[in-house]
């Protein structure tokens, strides 16, 4: 009895502290859900005699690009501690000021939002999804001090709250600072959570699989065995898991019709997001990706993403590895884990091969400055074309095929990728020392050689050059050729909209259409004066002819009839496959880097 006491008293002791260290106290509530609407009240006190300045984010953790999020707030009202009304004031489209307070400012606004992924928020009667970044306003000048939330939760649709936030007392929830809050995203709703421990040094740490969605749980069983055979095999590659904050990470999974596919990685959670049901398949992909994240790039983190900020875009030239190395241990890990086979994985590797090698964008940027473009391609949104086709490869992929060479390149040296992702983990990860793109490639150096890790920055992170995948393939056992040399190549893409053959996007660069002076939108009539159409489709007719043939082409554009003539290009793609005669050796290295 005495041990419940004093149990009881350390926890109210706790909350009072919170309560009265907290300078910035919210309340949101869904009552009107069915319109996507949430009420979201707020408690600013201990002000200073000065402006508070209010804003919303422009920015969310994890994203690169710019996301108004202020759009979506209105009817906006501000008192004093002694409930008077407070005029507000709009400097520009993002902030509120409120003067002459008396040290106090209770705020109260809607908020509209349906759009559910890593980013927006979504509100309706099967949950509130929450990011913070697009939920809650903040304190310009008080970001450092803690923050406490409380969820008020449609009890009649039996919704609970599912967070990586710090529990106080039923649905309130801590924050130490406007960073953590920030990067919690919150799943409010009817889930069924998962869970296992994982012992981890000495230390249980608990990981949590919180899912909404509509199947059954028969099939969350059999899905969360795969979610702990990646986490397990993760662990694995840097040989530890992260010392979660509160001991717990929380996969906030919402596999949902109304949602968008997306997967957004957050210090111990990660927000997953997919229309596919677990009998389609779910997300594991997204779950593979995700966990990484927990060291490559939320502890093992680039100096140009710390602090993250809020008012503008996040520039990184470190994506390349923060993301595309995690993309390359994405289906590598499900191939280890057992999900998926090494033949699928190795056939799978010759798409983002392909994407990436035969784009003409290489001689624009390397992959720091593909890492740079973010702010423009991360869910960013603009009304005028670009021209991308020509000019960007996504960091994601680049980087991807960069991990692909570097762990070859290592194998190859009785090395692997896996050692020198422990090596930086312990050295900025496990620290939480911010990196730069130069600190990589001492940390290189420093396990592989000096001359190997100059070696590869100059060629394939400073320059564009591309590795010799021939070679690193054949190492492992993995064949890698170019058979497809003899078949036509158009040099872009044409797809049929209601029987009209129409160039769907930019021609690449030197490939037949570009030199024709063939463009996007353009509508392609004939080949050779045979006319384009159900019976004599575009790529039955691609397919007939060959490289370097000459083609009489009659297309439309505004609609006047014109004619080119353009020379056929070779098909450059690329396939990967398993050997199937190679020597004990080479199936050695191959079982080590795929078992």
């Amino acid at each position: 009895m005495k041990k419940k006491i004093t149990i009881l008293v350390i926890t109210l002791v706790t909350i009072f502290t919170l309560q009265a260290q907290t300078k910035s106290i919210y309340e949101i509530s869904f009552e009107n859900a069915v319109h996507h609407e949430a009420e979201v009240k707020a408690t600013f006190s201990n002000l200073e005699n000065k402006v508070l300045t209010l804003s919303m984010s422009r920015s969310s953790p994890g994203r690169y690009a710019l996301h108004e999020f202020a759009k979506n707030v209105y009817n906006v009202k501000a008192t004093d501690g002694k409930g008077n009304s407070l005029k507000i004031t709009r400097p520009n489209p993002y902030q509120w000021n409120i003067a002459d307070h008396d040290g106090t400012v209770n705020l109260s606004y809607t908020l509209f939002a349906n759009h559910g992924d890593g980013t927006y928020s979504q509100i309706d009667e099967s949950h509130a999804h929450l990011n913070m970044p697009a939920t809650f306003m903040y304190a310009q000048d008080y970001q450092n001090l803690p923050i406490q939330v409380t969820f008020h939760a449609r009890k009649d649709l039996n919704w609970k709250v599912a967070t990586q936030l710090k529990p106080v007392k039923g649905d309130t929830f801590y924050a130490p600072n406007l960073q953590y809050f920030m990067d919690s995203p919150t799943e409010i709703s009817n889930h069924e959570v998962r869970s296992f421990e994982v012992d981890n040094n000495g230390k249980k740490l608990t990981i949590n699989f919180a899912l909404h969605h509509q199947g059954t749980t028969a099939e969350l069983d059999a899905y969360f065995e795969n979610v702990k055979k990646i986490v397990l095999a993760e662990k694995a590659v840097y040989g530890e898991l992260p010392n979660f904050d509160y001991g717990q990470y929380t996969f906030l999974a919402c596999y949902m019709p109304q949602v968008g596919g997306d997967g957004m990685e957050h210090r111990n959670s990660t927000i997953l997001t997919t229309t596919n049901s677990l009998a389609q398949g779910g997300g594991i992909g997204t779950v593979s990706h995700e966990f990484f994240h927990a060291w490559n790039v939320e502890r093992i983190r680039p100096e140009t993403l710390e602090p993250f900020n809020f008012n503008k875009t996040n520039m990184s030239g470190e994506l390349w590895f923060a993301e595309g190395f995690t993309s390359y241990y994405t289906n590598l890990i499900l191939c280890r884990a057992g999900i998926i086979t090494p033949e699928k994985y190795i056939n799978g590797l010759a798409g983002t091969l392909n994407y990436v090698w035969n784009s003409p964008a290489r001689k624009y940027y390397n992959p720091i400055e593909m890492s740079y473009q973010a702010p423009f391609v991360d869910a960013a949104r603009s009304v005028d074309p670009v021209n991308r086709e020509n000019t960007f490869i996504s960091y994601y992929s680049y980087g991807s095929v960069l991990g692909l060479a570097l762990d070859l390149s290592l194998r190859k040296e009785d090395k692997n990728l896996d050692d020198f992702m422990k090596l930086v983990w312990q050295k900025y990860g496990k620290t939480e020392i911010a990196y730069t793109i130069r600190d990589i490639q001492n940390a290189l150096a420093n396990y592989a050689g000096v001359e190997f890790a100059n070696r590869f920055f100059d060629n394939y992170i400073f320059h564009s050059k591309m590795p010799n995948y021939k070679d690193l393939f054949a190492s492992v056992g993995v064949d890698f050729t170019q058979d497809k040399l003899n078949q036509a190549s158009f040099g872009a893409s044409v797809s049929n909209k209601n029987g009209k053959y129409i160039i769907a996007n930019n021609p690449y660069e030197n490939g037949a259409a570009y030199v024709g002076g063939l463009s996007q939108n353009d509508e392609i009539i004939s080949f050779n004066q045979i006319t384009i159409n159900e019976t004599n489709s575009f790529t039955s007719i691609l397919q007939q002819l060959k490289p370097n043939q000459k083609v009489k082409i009659k297309f439309k554009r505004f609609g006047e009839v014109k004619e080119t003539e353009v020379t056929l290009g070779s098909n450059p793609s690329y396939t990967t496959s398993l050997m199937e005669k190679v020597s004990k050796k080479v199936i050695q290295k191959r079982e080590a880097w795929l078992r």
